[in-house]
């Protein structure tokens, strides 16, 4: 499995905040450390998972890429989303939220199988590849929104328009954390792998 990117700086412009939430800077400032800290904990179990030999060498990696996973789950639902994002928030934290499971079980079946073929073509893994593909078209959609609104910085200089409307953001998303070809990962030939 290869991950694409080393990580997607994007620039935001996006309009004022409400009273009760988080300024549109405090809110990237938080994803950004929680994006930091997952690369730091998935980034080498993700290397980890192109290295292992068996089924059960992916189990156990499985395993700790999920308790990284529940833990970046918790701490973005704990984000107070500005909401001129909250929806883009809501987009990525719903996915992350179906992928756990879908990564439980396939940890769970990679601990039964004979061996790979299996493994390849067991409804677990499939289930992994529909969501990673999901996972990654929702990036690309994200990337695409957050593109569309960088197009409001022309108003950055403009003394008339209030300086909250005009905060300009730099948003680290974790799209690095998907493989390229999410449709074909363990998708091999019995005799790629050892069984």
């Amino acid at each position: 499995m290869r991950a694409t990117l080393a990580g997607i700086g994007l620039i935001l412009l996006l309009s004022a905040c409400g009273p009760d939430e988080s300024s549109l800077t405090e809110y990237v400032d938080e994803l950004n450390a929680i994006e930091g800290q997952v690369t730091a904990e998935a980034g080498p179990l993700i290397a980890e998972l192109e290295r292992v030999q068996t089924p059960n060498e992916l189990k156990t990696t499985m395993e700790q890429l999920v308790a990284v996973r529940i833990d970046s789950l918790a701490a973005s639902r704990a984000l107070d989303p500005p909401e001129q994002v909250a929806d883009l928030h809501d987009f990525f934290v719903e996915w992350e939220a179906q992928l756990i499971p879908v990564e439980e079980a396939l940890a769970a079946r990679a601990g039964t199988v004979a061996g790979w073929e299996e493994l390849s073509e067991s409804d677990e893994m499939e289930a992994y590849r529909v969501t990673l593909i999901d996972g990654k078209q929702r990036c690309i959609e994200f990337q695409a929104k957050l593109d569309a609104t960088a197009a409001r910085g022309v108003f950055a200089d403009t003394p008339w328009i209030p300086g909250e409307m005009k905060e300009v953001v730099e948003a680290v998303l974790g799209c690095d954390l998907f493989p390229e070809n999410p449709e074909n990962i363990w998708r091999l030939p019995s005799t790629t792998r050892p069984s």
